[in-house]
């Protein structure tokens, strides 16, 4: 659009199996001969390359191409003097520009993709018959050419490239930069990947660089002999990291806050979506990224609108019947099932003085725990369908709540059932320990192992028939020539508990989450837990960017502008932090079993109820949001530097 030549750039590919693809491309009622030449109209560039089994239909699309589109879908975007206006193609040196200095986002660019290339409609007037070299179908009137073919088969998958370009100079300055420890190119990562998983990484970098206070202290706790002090140090240790975390999150919403205005993403009341405001299109199949997490993020950030009368009531009292139903048959299936499971493993574990017999206990015990969690995920997924939620982070949201309790049962009970029943500290610690860096080590491996597994396994097997299709009985398999063949192999990025609903994103929260509670709650049983915490999330950074630049596809963006739930899961295991750790202090001071209200325990109790007029307390002094002044560069400079909010 400025007159310069941009290089091109394949970001979108169309897989279609070779039995369908046409040989010669000329003739309008070839199927995928027509689809390209479609998309040659659309002004796209398209590249084709022949794999195994497949062919690869590769675009990439010049800045006035997605600007139009852009235009088309009514996108708002930020201008130079501070208000977010719809966005016209001619106008576009008033709108700000991304951190890398491109016009739109990766989010923005995939939106528009889309668009275009599911915009493609019959407008001939009547039915196109068109052919392939093994069916024939029909294009009817106003239907997506694209649609079309992906239910008839034709088109097998429609997926978002890597930028090698970009991917090895992330890969370079962030996976593999182990001497930054917890510092990351956070505006980098936003413009490869997008809002969630750019957000996904600033709280790791700032939860984990936030640890290092409270690993040292517990560190100089658990190495130093204080003698008759150590009881007055444990208490200590206790209000110092609950104050701890309440400031973490409460500086996190304000960092969160900095990053959005530094992205350009508005949250105002009169945007619609918050990776910025889309015009939803019934044309593509990604629109659910489209209408994501506005519904959650507008009652975090802002105010309902006035004037909103309810115009069906009686539909919204039946979606709060359906989600007060589903979350009793979670909680009815954690506490009739899962807890009794649980506090029987606990028992015979601690009854039990056979090594032997305790190593084959815990062996079933994670064959049969990874099960039930399994299915009680599925059935999970299959409740939120039946919840009337507004859009697919809502539904995340919901997910996110009920598979949490089913982990944390899984995680916990068995730790509250050492401590509170037993009092046996030393059979806890070693819980602890082998919770934090023996799960947590293997997690890390299988977490990185099955995806290059699964590539290897499917890239062996193709290169068997290709070998076997040439007849070639001698030498080296021939591996696939092609990089988008070699991407194309490679696993999405899924949750474990299927990609309906969530994607990858959810397992590595999740693993935060349970690591933050196991510290949190017993922080006063072993203080030496946040040390492992910290190496750990060091070591979890480089690998989640190794995972997702080298191993997996590219994932397709998706408009989270906060980390959603999990910020309310988080709060709520700060609350049961407070709570355990009393209860962990009055069995430390009352060995003897007596449970009488001492001068030691009592102030036990205030110490409680005075943490939790810290918590709440911090929640209200500390602003969520720092002050940023308008966005007004373009009025004072060059207008395409990024302001650091």
């Amino acid at each position: 659009m400025n007159g310069v030549a941009e290089e091109t750039v394949y970001e979108i590919c169309i897989v279609v199996p070779k039995r369908s693809f046409d040989e010669d491309n000329n003739g309008d009622n070839l199927g995928v001969a027509r689809l390209i030449k479609e998309l040659e109209k659309l002004g796209l560039q398209v590249e084709c390359f022949h794999g195994i089994s497949e062919v690869f239909i590769k675009l990439a699309a010049r800045q006035d191409i997605i600007a139009k589109a852009a235009a088309e879908l009514q996108i708002k975007k930020p201008t130079y003097i501070g208000m977010d206006l719809q966005f016209e193609s001619d106008q576009a040196a008033a709108f700000v520009r991304q951190p890398d200095g491109t016009l739109f986002s990766w989010s923005e660019r995939f939106c528009c993709y889309n668009h275009l290339i599911y915009a493609i409609e019959n407008k001939t007037g009547g039915t196109v018959k068109l052919m392939t070299n093994t069916k024939e179908f029909e294009w009817r009137t106003g239907e997506s050419l694209l649609k079309r073919m992906e239910a008839e088969g034709i088109v097998k998958q429609v997926f978002p490239l890597h930028d090698e370009k970009r991917r090895k100079q992330l890969v370079r300055n962030w996976a593999l930069n182990w001497l930054d420890f917890t510092s990351q190119p956070i505006d980098e990562v936003y413009s490869y990947f997008g809002t969630k998983i750019a957000t996904y990484f600033a709280f790791l970098g700032m939860y984990t660089q936030w640890l290092f206070a409270p690993a040292a202290f517990g560190l100089v706790l658990q190495l130093w002999d204080f003698g008759s002090w150590q009881l007055f140090a444990l208490p200590f240790f206790f209000i110092f990291v609950i104050s701890w975390a309440v400031l973490l999150f409460q500086f996190w919403k304000r960092k969160n806050s900095a990053l959005l205005t530094r992205w350009h993403i508005s949250l105002s009341n009169d945007s619609m979506s918050l990776e910025p405001g889309y015009k939803k299109s019934s044309d593509s199949e990604f629109s659910s990224f489209m209408e994501s997490h506005v519904e959650l993020e507008k009652t975090i950030w802002t105010e309902k609108p006035k004037g909103m009368a309810k115009a069906f009531p009686s539909d919204e009292w039946l979606g709060n019947f359906r989600k007060f139903r589903n979350n009793a048959i979670v909680i009815m299936g954690i506490v009739c099932l899962q807890l009794p499971f649980e506090l029987a493993y606990a028992h015979f574990y601690e009854v039990m003085d056979s090594d032997i017999m305790k190593f084959g206990l815990t062996a079933l015990y994670l064959l049969a725990i990874q099960y039930y969690t399994r299915l009680g995920g599925k059935v999970s997924v299959c409740l939120i369908k039946n919840e009337d939620n507004k859009s697919r982070e809502s539904s995340a949201d919901s997910l996110v709540y009920k598979v949490f309790g089913l982990y944390f049962m899984q995680s916990y009970i068995g730790l509250f059932y050492h401590a509170l029943r037993h009092r046996n500290f030393m059979t806890l610690r070693q819980f602890l320990i082998q919770r934090l860096i023996v799960s947590q080590v293997l997690e890390n491996l299988v977490e990185n192992s099955i995806p290059y597994l699964k590539y290897s396994c499917t890239k062996f097997r193709a290169s068997r028939k290709r070998k076997h299709e040439k007849g070639s009985s001698e030498g080296k398999p021939m591996l696939p020539v092609t990089r988008v063949e070699k991407e194309y192999m490679k696993p999405t990025y899924s949750a474990s508990i299927g990609d309906e609903v969530e994607d990858g994103l959810f397992d590595d929260f999740l693993e935060l989450a349970l690591q933050f509670g196991m510290i949190m709650m017993f922080a006063c049983a072993f203080p030496l837990a946040f040390s492992f915490a910290a190496l750990n999330n060091i070591t979890e950074i480089r690998t989640d960017a190794l995972k997702l630049l080298a191993m997996l596809r590219r994932p397709v963006p998706r408009a989270a502008s906060t980390i959603g739930a999990w910020l309310n899961i988080f709060q709520f295991l700060i609350m049961m932090s407070i709570c355990t750790n009393c209860a962990l202090l009055v069995c430390l001071y009352d060995q003897e079993g007596t449970w009488k209200i001492e001068p030691g325990l009592a102030a036990i109790l205030i110490m409680e109820h005075i943490l939790l007029l810290i918590k709440f307390g911090f929640s209200r002094v500390v602003p969520e949001a720092t002050c940023i002044c308008v966005r007004v560069w373009g009025a004072f400079g060059s207008g395409t530097g990024v302001g650091k909010g």
